[in-house]
């Protein structure tokens, strides 16, 4: 496999995006996530109040949709003002898609080793060894009460399937990789810094998928290193194709199991 070139390198013409916006569209994006997750834990609160924040991963995958939407708008948006075209910084060919899937697959194994290992240390640092004896509680706590009609869940589960790796991967690359990352590059920042920075952001966001508990800096650490990794792999390709199959593959992987919880038997849920 070679590197590919972009198929349209930007022109001339094309502005240097305000630094203010080249930072302040990924936290916009952090700030925006952490309102859908309160809103969301407000619109679950049962009897008893509010249950525990944020909001379990079903829940969080599914009010991210209108985020990605807006998101992705922001990003158009802001390129077409200083010239460029978010198909650009994709890159896409079906000539090319293949080859693309290949290189997604590469770099999903490559990243998830690195992850799970900034994540275990994370954990090991503040709990000690004895946290493996409590992986399966930390990462699956125990549900409490019964679960929504099983309608409802089906709903949730099929919509967040269907919408969360499409739109979150491509959302996330374009908002990080491709413009934040990109806009640094073009103020000349260092190249450490301009894959740095947003990529501290985008663990930042993760902590509102994030259980409570030790898990919160633990998936702040563990998405960190993906940011950064997955920025040194867009600033050696200079294409987002790529790093966008490796993390529709990770949202894929990471929902998918929702659609377990449609046939669980109806003693499980509420009457």
């Amino acid at each position: 496999m070679t590197t590919d070139v972009p198929a349209r390198a930007p022109s001339s013409a094309t502005r240097v995006p305000p630094l203010t916006w080249v930072l302040g569209l990924p936290l916009l994006r952090v700030v925006l996530v952490g309102l859908a997750a309160a809103i969301t834990w407000l619109l679950l609160a049962g009897d008893d109040g509010p249950g525990a924040f944020p909001p379990e991963f079903t829940y969080a995958a599914l009010t991210i949709l209108p985020i990605n939407l807006i998101s992705l708008w922001l990003v158009r948006r802001a390129l077409h003002r200083e010239g460029n075209r978010t198909r650009d910084l994709i890159d896409f060919s079906w000539r090319r898609l293949g080859t693309d899937v290949l290189w997604g697959l590469l770099w999903l194994s490559a990243l998830a080793v690195p992850f799970a290992l900034a994540m275990v240390g994370v954990l090991v640092g503040l709990e000690g060894v004895g946290v493996f004896e409590r992986f399966d509680t930390l990462f699956a706590p125990a549900a409490s009460g019964e679960l929504p009609d099983r309608a409802w869940l089906t709903v949730t589960a099929v919509v967040t399937v269907l919408t969360f790796a499409p739109l979150n991967a491509p959302t996330e690359e374009l908002v990080y990789r491709g413009y934040s990352q990109g806009g640094l590059q073009r103020h000349r920042w260092p190249t450490f810094w301009a894959i740095v920075v947003p990529a501290a952001i985008f663990g930042l966001q993760h902590v509102f998928f994030a259980p409570a508990g030790p898990l919160t800096l633990a998936y702040i650490a563990a998405f960190f290193v993906w940011g950064a990794g997955a920025g040194v792999i867009v600033w050696w390709q200079r294409r987002l194709m790529p790093i966008i199959v490796a993390h529709f593959l990770t949202n894929l992987f990471t929902s998918a199991p929702v659609l377990v919880l449609v046939f669980l038997p109806d003693s499980a849920f509420a009457s």
